[in-house]
């Protein structure tokens, strides 16, 4: 009911004084700057997360593979684009998270992105969000348990992956069934040991240009000239190698470097989820959020920059750590090691690589989980996965997560492990669908204040890339989505790489479409949209 339809009445049958609107109640109390206190009775999560473990979480929770290992194939196209690429998608990421950050400390959810999607857009498309997101997470977590069996591999290669997958998955099943503090407990750890990893690597890079390595070399921003900062965009299929020249091929690398960086900041939104069971949204989520920054500039682009000056993109040192797959010999900054002159760093790596395997894998549960709880508690997914024990864990939810870490079984033969890559393929665009997801809610509660007459001022964290920010940010996310299967075309149409990278724009919109057929299910009316359930009053 839109706070625009609530008309006031008299306190006082006699006197015939008018109460004040639920707008002017807005405005008063927003202003004032008194905090009132969320039923915790209407919601059976806890909000037991400490607020040091969601700043740790939002520094280095989402960090992974992909900063470690994936910059690698990004190297490859030149220090320049890898630069551009991930200082772009980073602004993008980062409005993502402020757009996120004014909607939790607001009106803050403990239904995650769905629920915002369901009370500000559509509960078709709070279906859909949620859904995506929920098998985005459980199909991700058998291949993180994988990637931790493998890396252990090489020092026992003796023992089946198999087996690493069920012990960690025992593991990790454990933490998060529970208490929450326990599971914030153990990110916060891994956190903090994922940001020394990132900075030590950083430094070490850092050394080694400023000719600190064995070689005594000075690189500087050498090879930033020679070879230069960007390379021509070069695909391989069937072992035929095609390079596409001049300006197109440098602007092929530079998008490349986009589409990369995209997938290496999915998960960011990590802290976004956590937001639910933080106590006091109103302080705790925008310094989360403003971490979010610190983030991205210090462990994201610096990390980028130092590698681009260690390590010249056509280093064959690089060409062959991109085929070594998930191991400490793939990583770029083991590459910069390497040609310095330093050795045995990759035997390092490869053990610290598994505290962010493991920590990813931890936290696909969770976000499994509260995703699936919150469709539950929106009638979306069954009751039964909306009940909680004593503790405020989701038990059955957790329950329904944690049966996925099986198709982890599938990477023991290798046709089924081929099929289970397209399944990780498929549903990485899910996570750049939800960044659109919570966008366009933030839009719609823009646009539903607008019309119901209450300012942003009564929010109590605004930021001033907001709201016209949004706007860009959600353009240039559909942009990278719609062309994020560039490589599909190139040197000629190959039809699996097209269908990983696009059939789950269908089943997102199809998910949409069938709530709504089934459901019957209307756009929220920017006059009829909630904007006093929840809210910090």
């Amino acid at each position: 009911m839109g706070i625009a339809n609530i008309f006031s009445k008299s306190r006082d049958g006699d006197s015939g004084e008018k109460s004040p609107t639920p707008v002017q109640d807005i405005l008063q109390t927003e202003l004032s700057g008194e905090e009132g206190v969320i039923d915790e009775a209407q919601d059976d999560l806890h909000r037991g997360m400490r607020p040091r473990q969601l700043n740790m979480m939002a520094i280095a929770g989402a960090i992974g593979t992909g900063l470690v290992i994936g910059t690698g194939t990004s190297l490859k196209l030149g220090p320049g684009s890898l630069l551009i690429g991930y200082a772009f998608i980073g602004w993008v990421v980062y409005v993502v998270m402020v757009a996120l950050g004014e909607m939790g400390a607001w009106l803050p959810m403990k239904k995650s992105f769905s629920g915002y999607a369901t009370r500000f857009v559509d509960p078709a498309m709070g279906f859909a969000t949620g859904w995506n997101y929920f098998f985005k997470y459980v199909i991700v977590l058998p291949n993180n348990l994988t990637a931790t069996g493998i890396l252990l591999q090489k020092w026992r290669p003796d023992i089946n992956v198999s087996v690493w997958i069920v012990v960690f998955g025992v593991t990790i099943i454990a933490l998060n069934m529970i208490h929450v503090s326990f599971f914030g407990e153990a990110e916060f750890w891994m956190s903090l040991i994922k940001a020394l990893v990132i900075l030590m690597l950083i430094l070490l890079c850092f050394i080694i240009a400023l000719g600190g390595g064995p070689n005594g070399v000075r690189t500087g921003f050498y090879f930033w000239k020679n070879p230069g900062a960007f390379a021509q965009y070069s695909t391989t299929v069937n072992d035929v190698t095609t390079v596409i020249p001049g300006t197109t091929g440098r602007f092929l690398g530079v998008w490349a470097c986009l589409v990369q960086a995209t997938f290496a900041y999915l998960g960011t939104e990590l802290v976004g989820v956590a937001f639910g069971e933080t106590p006091n949204p109103r302080k705790n989520v925008p310094r989360a959020v403003n971490q979010t920054l610190l983030r991205i500039v210090f462990f994201y682009i610096a990390g980028v920059i130092v590698l681009g000056m260690a390590v010249p993109y056509n280093s064959e040192h690089l060409l062959n750590a991109t085929k070594k797959g998930t191991s400490g010999l793939a990583s770029p900054f083991v590459v910069a090691a390497q040609v310095a002159g330093v050795n045995k760093l990759d035997d390092a790596v490869n053990g610290l690589l598994m505290i962010f395997t493991v920590s990813a894998a931890n936290s696909d549960i969770y976000l499994a989980s509260r995703t699936a709880w919150a469709l539950a508690k929106d009638r979306q997914a069954p009751q039964l996965l909306q009940r909680t024990n004593k503790r405020g864990v989701p038990i059955p939810a957790v329950a329904l997560s944690s049966i996925f870490i099986a198709l982890g079984f599938m990477n023991a033969t290798k046709s089924s492990s081929t099929v289970f890559g397209y399944f990780v393929s498929l549903v990485t665009v899910f996570g750049a669908l939800n960044w659109v997801a919570v966008l366009v809610s933030y839009l719609a509660m823009i646009n539903a204040m607008k019309v119901q007459g209450v300012p942003r001022e009564v929010m109590p964290y605004r930021n001033p890339l907001l709201p016209w920010g949004a706007y860009i940010a959600l353009f240039i996310t559909i942009l990278v989505i719609i062309f994020s299967g560039y490589s599909a075309f190139i040197p000629h149409f190959q039809v699996d790489k097209f269908l990983t990278a696009y059939i789950g724009i269908p089943v997102y919109l199809i998910n949409i479409c069938w709530w709504k057929f089934f459901k019957k299910t209307k756009r929220v009316r920017p006059e009829e949209v909630d904007l006093v359930t929840g809210r910090r009053s």
